[in-house]
């Protein structure tokens, strides 16, 4: 808002205040196609060669200053585009860390399920092997398939989350 304001002030400036012209030594002020020298008109006194090169150097002088007020406007808009690039730039960088963090999510889980059927893969092996060989007491046993159906609640729960 304030850039806006600077801009409308000097577009204001330009073209309501005189453009003040040097020549020959005096300075010259320029309003509306009029000459005024020390506050005075004296565009009907001046002759026509030193009307023409006044108003024309007032001319000049008019334009550089429009282009300046154009090349600040661009400088203004350059910096608009530039601030939204960068903020579409930190958007796509959060995106990016988000699906990362989402992967390394889904992968924890998908280890977290690989290790919990694997244990319960080897429990259950070694349950049937010690069963088989017959070195199971009653009290063992049942601990043995409470651990089994533990590893087996720790399958579900992980299938759950991934």
């Amino acid at each position: 808002m304030k850039n806006y304001i600077i801009i409308l002030f000097l577009t204001f400036s330009l073209t309501s205040f005189a453009q003040k012209v040097e020549k020959d030594g005096k300075t010259y002020e320029v309003k509306k196609e009029k000459i005024f020298l020390n506050g005075e008109d004296i565009t009907e006194t001046i002759n026509a060669d030193d009307k023409a090169i006044i108003l024309k150097e007032a001319a000049i002088i008019s334009e550089k200053a429009k282009a300046e007020v154009k090349k600040e406007k661009e400088a203004k808009k350059l910096e608009k585009e530039h601030k939204k690039a960068e903020k579409a730039l930190k958007k796509a960088e959060k995106e990016r860390k988000k699906a990362e963090k989402t992967l390394k999510k889904e992968q924890k889980f998908k280890d977290n399920y690989k290790k919990a059927q694997d244990k319960l893969a080897k429990a259950q092996k070694k349950y049937k092997k010690l069963k088989k060989r017959g070195k199971l007491s009653p009290m063992d046993e049942s601990k043995w398939l409470d651990k089994i159906e533990k590893l087996t609640e720790k399958v579900e729960k992980a299938k759950r989350k991934l």
